[in-house]
């Protein structure tokens, strides 16, 4: 394997989905009082997130993140300790007031394509099973938050040999859903 180092949790291989899994809790990095937030559901659409507002641990030039219905993702412990780190972004990313961990994502704009998910980065969870990263998103944007460009050709050839296929965008799925739910709004398609 190559040298290149994506995300801890992709790094030494990617673990597979358990079947039947039902949800777990994500925990913060807190040493005591930890938020802990509860997600009753198996995740979808997990992916290396290349953009420069995702939150990633120290040394990782990517997150990983999916999402899950917003009915399934509750606080469980510490809720006075979260904060919204931009209330002006479309993802309103809940994070730790101590430790900085953000614990998950929301969209508030009932027009847009992905309301109704809540973006979660299931490495903090101690349970296995979640779904597995099957790509890797906003791939040029690590450059915006200072890797160098001549490192790209690399990074991207790493992301091939742990099976992430890497995009600029979104998977082509998710680029369907959106383009699907902005000419459904517009009248261009009927459902």
């Amino acid at each position: 394997m190559s040298a290149v180092s994506i995300h801890p949790s992709v790094d030494n291989g990617i673990k597979p989905a358990a079947a039947n899994f039902a949800g777990g809790t994500l925990q913060c990095h807190c040493a005591t009082n930890k938020v802990e937030v509860k997600v009753a559901a198996q995740t979808a659409h997990n992916h290396a997130c290349g953009c420069s507002k995702c939150w990633k641990p120290k040394g990782a030039i990517f997150s990983v993140v999916a999402v899950v219905a917003r009915d399934k993702v509750s606080v469980a412990a510490n809720a006075d300790k979260l904060k919204i780190v931009d209330e002006s972004a479309t993802i309103q990313r809940h994070a730790c007031k101590d430790c900085g961990v953000h614990l998950f994502g929301r969209i508030e704009n009932k027009d847009h394509p992905f309301y109704g998910l809540d973006f979660v980065h299931t490495e903090l969870s101690p349970q296995d099973g979640w779904s597995a990263p099957t790509f890797a998103a906003f791939v040029s944007s690590i450059i915006e938050s200072g890797t160098p460009p001549s490192q790209m050709d690399g990074i991207r050839a790493r992301l091939r040999e742990i099976s992430l296929e890497p995009y600029d965008c979104l998977s082509p799925p998710l680029m369907d859903a959106i383009s699907t739910h902005v000419a459904k709004a517009k009248g261009t398609l009927r459902a």
